[in-house]
Parts: structure tokens; sequence; C-alpha cells
């Protein structure tokens, strides 16, 4: 088993990031759902990741493997002081869409504490590169960024071979948002460091 080299994405990265992730959004049961016609599905995710990709470079955590055939994309709450220009672009982008983008968002901001965490937005590695441990070394390298701090993590899984994968790797899945399709809650709870000894 080979992984592909990791780094922290930079603001030259949006684009392809972008793109990386419009075409899994595409094809997934949730994007379906909030934006049914396809052509325009690509459109809007389009336009919205290409700001939240920028603003979680700047305000969160991107990662990326050198090849660019898998990320993660974390944010960190509290939002930043940015977070409203979103709000707004979310409102501009989404057309037709925009309501069940905006019941979507509220169930989510029922199920989230308002408690300091990280949340992972995105994780997706591309088909034919997986089995690799691509997606075990991208949560591993943020998780020891989290654990540094003893911050959890939350997440929504919008299908079960994603769910399973995260409970595996410490995520705790709660019971299913009422959607269709089901999206499952994940938690990953806090895990301080403790501080080393002196002389130790």
């Amino acid at each position: 088993m080979t992984t592909t080299p990791i780094r922290p994405a930079q603001a030259g990265d949006v684009a392809a990031i972008t793109a990386l992730l419009t075409d899994a959004v595409a094809k997934d049961p949730m994007g379906a759902w909030l934006v049914p016609d396809p052509a325009e599905r690509r459109h809007v995710f389009h336009r919205l990741l290409a700001m939240e990709i920028d603003h979680a470079i700047e305000w969160g955590n991107v990662d990326v493997t050198l090849d660019m055939t898998a990320v993660a994309v974390w944010h960190h709450h509290p939002r930043p002081p940015t977070a409203p220009l979103f709000d707004y672009h979310l409102y501009t982008s989404a057309g037709p869409a925009l309501p069940r983008f905006q019941r979507l968002h509220t169930l989510i901001r029922r199920y989230r504490t308002a408690a300091p965490h990280h949340w992972l937005a995105w994780l997706h590695v591309t088909p034919n590169t997986r089995q690799q441990g691509t997606g075990q070394a991208l949560l591993e390298q943020h998780h020891q960024r989290v654990d540094q701090h003893g911050y959890p993590i939350d997440t929504i899984a919008t299908n079960t071979p994603t769910r399973d994968y995260l409970t595996k790797h410490g995520y705790r899945a709660g019971t299913p948002l009422r959607t269709r399709p089901h999206l499952w809650p994940l938690h990953r709870a806090g895990r301080p460091v403790p501080p080393t000894t002196a002389g130790s």
C-alpha cells in the first residue's frame, strides 16, 4: 500500500480543487437532491465551491495530494468574520435551489455544537486512486493538528460507505438527519495531547 505525499493547498490550487469536488458532488445523492438538474448542479456547486475552498485555505485547513487526486477541507469554528460574505454568496449563487440549501443548513446547525471545533467539509479521493491509504493519511494529518488543542471534529456523511469509513477512523455516527437522502452526523471527540513533564 502506497500513499501519495500530502501538502497544504495554496491559493493557486483553488481552481483545481473546485473542479475535483464539483465532479464528486455531481454524482452525490445529496448534490442531486439539492440541485436536481445535472447541468445546473455543476454550475451551482462550481460557484459555491470556488468561494468555499478559497475561504478554507485562508481561514481553515485544506490538504491535497501532490498529484491533486485527493483533498480534505476543514473549517474552524466559531466561524471567522468573513462568514456573512459566504452566506450572501450562497443566496446569490444557489438560484432556485436556495430553499433546499437553507433547509439543509438549518438541519445541520441544529446538530452542531456552538463550542470550538473543526468541521470536515470534504474528504474526496478519486475512484482510480482509492485503496492506497490516501484518505486515511489525510485524516490522520489533521487529527494530529486538532489533538494538539483538544478540539473535537464534526462532519456529515451523505452515503453509507463514507459513514462506515469514518467510523473506522474514530468517528461516532449519530442518528440520521431527517432528510431524503439520509445524512449521518458524525463526531470525533477531542483528544488533547497530555503536556510533557519537564525533564522527561
